[in-house]
């Protein structure tokens, strides 16, 4: 059984931190790639950062770069997101999934974990 397991998001203030875990079930994230993405209401969904299986090489969308950074753990078989300098624009349900070819998610979507940036 294949799970993705989002966590770590909650309430922050404008230029606050936050760090979102994705912790994976069912398969070993070092084998693929693996993408954050974010979906705002009445908004379509985006990929925000995503890191190669092999090279570990990092991928982000420029609204975010210089203040998110993606990791991961092999030995936890866990996804970070670490998210600094947070705007309200940043306010969204996060998610993770695998990504085969970089552009199709192979595994269900979790539940996400809400990010709300408000003062």
């Amino acid at each position: 059984q294949v799970q993705l397991v989002e966590s770590g998001g909650g309430l922050v203030q404008p230029g606050g931190s936050l760090r979102l875990s994705c912790e994976a079930s069912g398969f070993n994230i070092s084998l693929y790639y693996m993408s954050w993405y974010r979906q705002a209401p009445g908004r379509e969904r985006e990929l925000v950062a995503g890191i190669s299986a092999t090279s570990g090489v990092t991928k982000y969308v420029d609204s975010v770069k210089g203040r998110f950074t993606i990791s991961r753990d092999s030995v936890k078989n866990t996804v970070y997101l670490q998210m600094n300098s947070l705007k309200p624009a940043d306010t969204a349900r996060y998610y993770c999934n695998a990504v085969f070819q970089m552009q199709i998610e192979l595994f269900n979507w979790g539940q996400g974990t809400q990010v709300t940036v408000s003062s």
